[in-house]
């Protein structure tokens, strides 16, 4: 009785899977006849470049906001420790860390908009000072 029943589910699976595959509308993703007009939506689609340079820059931003935010922590936690002295050393450290935390990105970039803007001369932008520029893989027919 059960091997009929599992072999019954089996079979019901089947079906399902083959019902879905053939119901599957087709995608028309590379259509080139589909428009989108940016005026009309009032806004510019952002292309992966754009996208990207704006995912680095957020990144560089709340890392140095989160330093900030644990720098000021370390210095409240300093007032209130009431003189006790592993309580202060704890907030030494904490501060001590977060002053390091805001050296290391500052560090990073201007070594990363040096590169971009000295040795680089703007060829090759790496989402700080110039935004991600990526090149098409394909070209459209007639350019």
């Amino acid at each position: 009785m059960m091997s009929k029943i599992k072999k019954i589910i089996s079979i019901l699976k089947y079906l399902q899977v083959v019902g879905y595959l053939s119901l599957v509308a087709p995608a028309y993703a590379q259509d080139p006849t589909i428009m989108v007009n940016e005026n009309a939506i009032g806004f510019k689609i952002p292309s992966l470049g754009d996208i990207l340079t704006f995912m680095i820059r957020a990144f560089f931003i709340i890392a140095g906001l989160a330093a900030l935010l644990f720098l000021l922590t370390g210095a409240l936690s300093w007032v209130t420790s009431g003189g006790n002295k592993e309580n202060v050393d704890k907030a030494r450290d904490k501060i001590t860390s977060a002053i390091t935390g805001l050296i290391i990105i500052v560090a990073v970039l201007a070594v990363i908009v040096t590169f971009e803007q000295v040795i680089f001369a703007n060829r090759l932008c790496l989402g700080l000072s110039c935004p991600i520029t990526i090149p098409p893989l394909l070209q459209p027919p007639g350019s």
